[in-house]
């Protein structure tokens, strides 16, 4: 048995004081607040948390999924946002060709039996998009959802499907038979109108893809996807980069959702963990400024955003409370993808849980209960 005491503990619900957490291989046995080691022991100083959950990650450590959908490329992203605090993901594929898909599925299926990985299934995001909101999404590829990516994404050994799709693309008849097959349908890349959106919401979808991007957006008379987003009871994933998203609309996105609705997401690309600077991408490039990375003509292209950079940036942007945060970065997802054990610390769920420093830096990591050695805490 493994066990040690820590000055803060947010267990999921709140954040508890002088707590003792004891746990063997990769389940917490007791989670006791208002214990002090005994002299032989310290107390380390911090917030101890569960490991973040990331439902948006492209690719990190020098490599894009799209790119490379092998088992080789998801350890190494895997690996890389391990480095900030992320003991969950959801490699990601943007919209390509069916074989493509089909790759990455097949590598996401081979990965998930083994072990020290922290893959929990794939998000496609798209090819059932919008053109007009398509973003870097080549617009060659977007199509209608067919017979053989529903039979794709409803494969059982995929682990947690998210599926991004347009309302105006997908008819409520598909969306309401993906539901019914288990898949995660979130809405997003989409010119719909509120009344659209809403309807994809009655047929099951329970998510909205990086909230105010790529969407139509909130006006007097036509509410758009934002608002039916703002409004619903379903979750939304924000990118808190300093670019995608303005403190102000973060600030309106948070008071709108609540702490049990808001999910905080990376939409990393290759360059997060990674000193890449120019990454190929089809016919172009993607550049990098900072944790801004662009297409030539300027257009936003994901991000180099890390976990720990997105939980710093919502608690100095927004200066909400920091059990908020940590539930928008792990409990929220967790709740989302239906993994009781995860975004949690209590008895009988995972221990893959995170130390914060007082100033929100990692301080230690733990994933399936083993320690994690650190390389990088800071973005590059």
């Amino acid at each position: 048995m493994n066990s040690l005491y820590v000055s803060h503990c947010f267990d999921g619900q709140q954040l508890l004081r002088d707590v003792r957490v004891d746990w063997q291989q990769d389940r917490i046995l007791t989670v006791q607040a208002g214990v002090w080691p005994p002299s032989e022991q310290t107390q380390l100083q911090g917030t101890l948390c569960a490991g973040f959950i990331d439902i948006q990650v492209n690719g990190g450590g020098g490599v894009l999924f799209n790119q490379q959908p092998t088992v080789a490329a998801l350890k190494q992203i895997s690996e890389a946002h391990l480095q900030f605090g992320s003991t969950g993901l959801l490699p990601t594929l943007i919209t390509d060709s069916l074989a493509v898909m089909q790759q990455g599925a097949d590598a996401v299926a081979e990965l998930l039996p083994q072990a020290s990985h922290t893959v929990l299934g794939i998000h496609f995001e798209g090819p059932h998009l919008s053109v007009a909101r398509r973003g870097i999404h080549p617009a060659a590829q977007i199509r209608p959802l067919t017979d053989a990516e529903m039979r794709l994404v409803c494969r059982p050994d995929l682990g947690k499907v998210l599926l991004t799709v347009a309302p105006e693309t997908v008819p409520v008849s598909q969306i309401r038979e993906l539901c019914s097959e288990g898949v995660l349908v979130s809405l997003g890349h989409s010119a719909c109108t509120a009344e659209q959106a809403l309807a994809a919401l009655d047929a099951g979808a329970c998510c909205f893809t990086h909230l105010f991007n790529a969407m139509s957006p909130l006006t007097s008379r036509e509410p758009g996807m934002v608002g039916a987003a703002l409004t619903s009871t379903a979750y939304c994933g924000l990118i808190l980069d300093h670019l995608h998203v303005h403190p102000l609309s973060a600030l309106l996105a948070a008071r709108c959702k609540g702490e049990d609705k808001l999910i905080l997401v990376t939409d990393a690309m290759a360059h997060t963990g990674s000193p890449l600077q120019t990454l190929a991408y089809l016919d172009t490039e993607i550049r990098r400024d900072g944790l801004k990375l662009t297409l030539p003509d300027g257009t936003l292209a994901g991000s180099a955003l890390d976990m720990m950079t997105a939980l710093q940036h919502f608690c100095a942007d927004l200066a909400l409370p920091l059990p908020f945060a940590l539930k928008a970065l792990s409990t929220n997802p967790a709740r989302m993808l239906g993994l009781s054990q995860l975004g949690v610390l209590a008895a009988g769920s995972s221990a893959s849980m995170l130390l914060l420093d007082p100033q929100l830096n990692l301080s230690q990591c733990w994933l399936h209960g083993e320690p994690q050695q650190l390389t990088q805490r800071k973005a590059e």
